[in-house]
C-alpha cells in the first residue's frame, strides 16, 4: 500500500505565533489544510496519515471535521508527533502497521506540512519513483553560490555550484527499509541527522531525485509566511 504521511508535530518558534505555523490561515483556509488538501486529491494515496504535536491533535480533528468531507474522513489519521522530525515519522509508520500489518510492502510519501503547494505532479512521481527506487527525494538546482563557513564568520569552502541542489519534500521511502535504517543507527548518527533522507545516506543506500518546484516552497519565517499569503491568492495547484 502507498501510504500519504504529513508531518506535522512542530510548534513553530521561528514564526512567534500564539499557535503552530501550520494553523496560521492562509487565504481560505489554515496552512495545513491545503497541504492535506493536495493529499486527498492524489488517489494513489489509499491512507493519509497526519503527525501532529500532541498538544494540538484534537484542535487537528475538529479542522478535519471542519474542512474534509465526512467521506474522504476516512482516508485521514491522526497521530501524536514526537521530539523531532524523525520521531514524528517513525510514530506514524508505528501505527501504519498497527492498523494496516507488516505483511505486505508498504510505502510512505512524506510532506511537510508547511509545504502547502505542492503539486499533483510531484506527488505522482514520487508513487512511481518510490516503488523502483525505494528512497526519494525532492530537489531543485541551487541557483545562489553556496559558501561554506565553520564559524559563522569566515568562508571555509565554495563548493562548485553545479553539483548543488537545493531539497525540499516530498520525501518518499519503503516503509520497512527506512524503519530498519533508521532504528540501526547509533544515537550520535541520530543527533546529526536533519531530514529522513540522511537516515539513508548515512547507511549509504542510494536516494533518487525527483525534480521540484521553486513554488514548493516552506513557510518558515514571518517573511516567508507572507510570500505565501501573495501567492495563495493565485494559486491553482
Amino acid at each position: 500500500m502507498i501510504f500519504g504521511v504529513i508531518v506535522a508535530g512542530g510548534v513553530g518558534k521561528r514564526m512567534g505565533a500564539d499557535m503552530p505555523k501550520q494553523f496560521l490561515n492562509l487565504a481560505d483556509r489554515p496552512i495545513i489544510m491545503h497541504t492535506l488538501d493536495a493529499f486527498l486529491q492524489c488517489p494513489g494515496l489509499e491512507q493519509i496519515y497526519m503527525g501532529v504535536h500532541p498538544e494540538w491533535v484534537d484542535y487537528m480533528e475538529e479542522l478535519v471535521v471542519q474542512y474534509v468531507s465526512k467521506e474522504e474522513q476516512k482516508r485521514v489519521h491522526l497521530v501524536p508527533g514526537g521530539a523531532e522530525r524523525n520521531d514524528t515519522i517513525m510514530n506514524v509508520i508505528g501505527q501504519i502497521e498497527a492498523d494496516f500489518g507488516t505483511e505486505e510492502t508498504h510505502y510512505i510519501i512524506t510532506q511537510d506540512g508547511v509545504r502547502p503547494f505542492v503539486t499533483q505532479r510531484l506527488i505522482e512521481d514520487h508513487i512511481r519513483a518510490v516503488v523502483q527506487y525505494k528512497a526519494v527525494d525532492t530537489a531543485i538546482p541551487a541557483v545562489d553560490t553556496i559558501i561554506v563557513s565553520k564559524d559563522g564568520t569566515f568562508i571555509s569552502d565554495i563548493p562548485e555550484r553545479k553539483y548543488l541542489y537545493q531539497s525540499q519534500t516530498p520525501q518518499s521511502f519503503q516503509m520497512d527499509l527506512l524503519k530498519k535504517l533508521y532504528t540501526g543507527l547509533t544515537l550520535e548518527e541520530k543527533a546529526v541527522l536533519t531530514d529522513a533522507c540522511k537516515i539513508c545516506t548515512v547507511r549509504g543506500v542510494p536516494v533518487h531525485i525527483v525534480e521540484g518546484e521553486i513554488s514548493n516552497m516552506k513557510i518558515t519565517t514571518t517573511a516567508d509566511y507572507e510570500i505565501a499569503c501573495t501567492m495563495a491568492k493565485k494559486w491553482k495547484g
